[in-house]
């Protein structure tokens, strides 16, 4: 062999490139040392080498938890679950007294062989809910083997947490709520006696805890992250581009569309949560709109917001302050907030255009879109040159082109007509909306685009 070569693999060797992970059973293969039963009264048995869960009417989700806690590893392990049965893995999870009396939550793997095929996304259990839907990465849908054994990944390093199935990466999050916990294995409850009896089977069950930074897989664009760390950016969405619009603790950056200063009355900070707060329901007429003290011209705008009930609110875009001297908001184009169901504004408009993710009397946004009424949701907005897109949790609710004839027709249709060059403009301010009821934002941030 060439000496070049030789020197080369020695290298490569000593370096940690062909090393391999440090690999400990968390499973024996034959019986249940090492782990406990929690919460619920599902079975658990040994079968040809597999821990199988089998599941049970009337009773509550069940773990199998490990005695042991773990912080930052690599975990891997086989899973089958028959059909209509949800399931996943916990990690980083703990069951404690002063916790809804014992009720195991934290991050799960999520095992779900529906419709939908989330399996690898990120569950919170017993927590926040949903910190990665597979909505975030739909091409990790069809990773997941219905009926068949499966391969799964879960990397814990640090606040990094990325999931795999067979090999195809599902969920990547960025968080530090839990930095340690119990591994478990849920049999999920039922409520329908045709699913009393279906099982879920785990195997070749592994942990490597030792060196897990040299070992963990190389980070790629494959599985977008979402960070779960309030008003922050992660590293990666640093190198992405990505900044703080809002920094989640000042006014810096923001000031009263028609003011110099940020407004002294209705609009509050409380614990990393920007609220405008209810006085009405007039349009700007209490602490009035904000907007962004310089202006934008390609970007992509992310946002957190969540309604009280029958709210009205908006994020508005190529605004220009100084054009309404009048009563009412500023204007610009508008990611519609709205209570849907509540307030009277759905019901206006034209086939829909005032709905929630709607461009505000311009374009309808679809009646069957994905949104929690009861928590925090996430609204995009995707400027490139003319080019617009709104999104709502995931998923593109409408897109739209601008400087056209076609544009130019839906607005003379619209309560815009009167504005001369509405929606033309290369740039402009955003701006949050004060619509006199309350509603919440966090995590605004935005990505400037060439």
């Amino acid at each position: 062999m060439n000496k070049n070569i030789v020197l080369a693999i020695l290298f490569l060797l000593a370096t940690g490139v062909f090393a391999q992970e440090k690999w400990e059973p968390l499973f024996n293969g034959k019986n249940l040392n090492g782990w406990k039963k929690l919460n619920g009264k599902a079975e658990y048995k040994i079968k040809d080498g597999a821990i199988v869960g089998i599941s049970k009417l009337n009773t509550p989700n069940t773990f199998l938890s490990t005695n042991k806690n773990y912080g930052d590893f690599i975990l891997e392990f086989d899973f089958k679950v028959d059909n209509g049965l949800n399931s996943g893995v916990q990690f980083r999870s703990q069951s404690l007294n002063d916790y809804q009396k014992g009720r195991v939550h934290g991050y799960q793997f999520e095992i779900d062989p529906a419709a939908r095929a989330w399996t690898g996304g990120i569950y919170d259990e017993a927590r926040r809910g949903w910190l990665y839907p597979l909505t975030v990465n739909p091409s990790a849908r069809t990773a997941f083997k219905n009926e068949q054994w499966n391969k799964a990944r879960i990397e814990a390093i640090g606040n990094s947490i990325r999931t795999w199935v067979n090999g195809i990466p599902c969920a990547n999050i960025w968080d530090d709520m839990t930095p340690s916990g119990f591994i478990a294995l849920q049999v999920h409850s039922i409520g329908d006696k045709e699913q009393e009896g279906k099982t879920v089977s785990w195997k070749n069950i592994r942990i490597c805890t030792t060196d897990v930074e040299k070992y963990k897989t190389p980070e790629n664009n494959d599985a977008p992250q979402v960070n779960c760390i309030i008003n922050t950016i992660s590293p990666k969405e640093a190198k992405e581009g990505w900044a703080l619009l809002w920094d989640g603790k000042t006014t810096n950056g923001w000031r009263g569309a028609r003011i110099s200063s940020f407004p002294a009355k209705g609009w509050v900070i409380d614990n990393g949560i920007l609220k405008v707060m209810k006085s009405g329901g007039a349009e700007s007429a209490n602490g009035g709109d904000i907007v962004t003290t310089r202006m934008y011209k390609n970007f992509i705008l992310s946002a957190d917001f969540k309604i009280t009930e029958g709210a009205n609110s908006g994020i508005k875009y190529f605004v220009n302050p100084g054009l309404n001297k009048g009563e009412g908001s500023a204007i610009g184009c508008e990611f519609q907030i709205l209570d849907d169901d509540k307030h009277p504004d759905a019901k206006l408009g034209v086939r829909g255009n005032r709905k929630l993710g709607s461009l505000y009397d311009l374009i309808p946004a679809p009646d069957n879109k994905p949104f929690n009424k009861k928590d925090f949701n996430t609204a995009v907005v995707i400027v490139k040159d003319n080019k617009v897109e709104h999104w709502l949790n995931g998923v593109k609710l409408l897109e739209y082109e601008r400087n056209n004839q076609m544009w130019q027709a839906l607005v003379n249709y619209s309560k815009y007509r009167d504005w001369p060059n509405f929606g033309n403009g290369a740039e402009g301010n955003i701006l949050l909306q004060d619509h006199g009821d309350e509603v919440w934002f966090k995590n605004v941030k935005i990505k400037e685009l060439e």
